[in-house]
C-alpha cells in the first residue's frame, strides 16, 4: 500500500503529477472541441434542410464521410493529412516548415465527428419545431436571423439537449484517442506510468475512475443545465 501511495505521489518518485496534467489535457481537450462541434453540426443542420441543392450534397457528404469513418482513422487524417497539406502551402507561399500541434489536430477530428453527429440531432429537433411558427415570426416581420435568434434556437435547444448530452459523453471518453498521436492526455500519461513502473492494472484502474468521475460529473452538469433550460414548461 505505502508503494501505491508512494507511485501515486507527487514529485520525481511518483505519477501524481503527470497524471493530474493528463486530466487537465482531457477536460481543456473536451471543452475546446464542443462549441466548435456545436456550432459546425448546427450549421450542416442548416446546410441538410437547406433548398439550395449544392448546399444540401455538400453538408450531407460531410457528416456521412465523418459519421462512416472511424475515429481513430479521422483523427490520422487530419494530424498527418492536414499536416502534409499545410506544409505544402506554407513551403510555397512563405518557403517554410510548419509542425501540426497533436492538440489542434485532435480537436479538428473530434470536432468534424462531433458535428456529424449532432447535425442529426439538430435535424431531429428541426422537426420537432411546427412550421407555423417560421410563418408566424415572418407575418410579425421579423428577419431569418432574429427568427433563429428570439424562436426557433431556444426552442430547438430544449429539443436537442438530451440527445446532445449523449453525443458530450461519448466525445469525452473518445478523447482518449488523441494519446496515438502523442498528445500527453489521461490515457497516455497513466499508460507512461504503467509502462514503467510495471504496475499495469493500478495505473489503468486509475483511468477508469478518472474516467468515470469526469462522466459522473458531466451527467451531473447537465441534468441541471436540463432542469434549467425546461424550467417554466407545465407538466401535464
Amino acid at each position: 500500500m505505502t508503494d501505491y501511495l508512494t507511485l501515486l505521489s507527487y514529485g520525481p518518485d511518483g505519477w501524481g503529477d503527470e497524471i493530474v496534467s493528463g486530466v487537465l489535457v482531457t477536460v481543456f481537450l473536451g471543452l475546446a472541441t464542443l462549441p466548435i462541434g456545436l456550432v459546425l453540426g448546427f450549421f450542416l443542420a442548416l446546410g441538410i434542410n437547406a433548398k439550395e441543392k449544392t448546399v444540401q450534397a455538400s453538408a450531407k457528404i460531410f457528416t456521412t464521410i465523418f459519421r462512416g469513418l472511424p475515429e481513430l482513422l479521422t483523427l490520422f487524417i487530419v494530424y498527418y493529412g492536414g499536416q502534409i497539406l499545410i506544409n505544402l502551402l506554407f513551403q510555397k507561399v512563405f518557403g517554410i516548415h510548419v509542425e501540426v500541434n497533436s492538440f489542434v489536430a485532435g480537436m479538428i477530428a473530434l470536432s468534424f465527428v462531433f458535428a456529424s453527429y449532432s447535425s442529426e440531432v439538430f435535424l431531429s429537433a428541426f422537426k420537432g419545431i411546427n412550421q407555423g411558427q417560421y410563418e408566424g415570426a415572418f407575418a410579425l416581420g421579423l428577419s431569418w436571423p432574429k427568427t433563429m435568434r428570439l424562436i426557433i434556437i431556444p426552442q430547438l435547444i430544449k429539443l436537442a439537449l438530451p440527445g446532445l448530452s449523449n453525443l458530450w459523453l461519448i466525445m469525452l471518453k473518445e478523447t482518449s484517442l488523441v494519446s496515438v498521436i502523442g498528445l500527453a492526455d489521461t490515457m497516455r500519461q497513466t499508460g507512461l506510468a504503467a509502462r514503467n513502473t510495471k504496475e499495469a492494472f493500478l495505473f489503468f484502474s486509475i483511468a477508469c475512475l478518472i474516467y468515470l468521475a469526469l462522466t459522473f460529473l458531466s451527467s451531473v452538469g447537465l441534468e441541471r443545465i436540463e432542469k434549467r433550460v425546461r424550467r417554466g414548461e407545465v407538466r401535464s
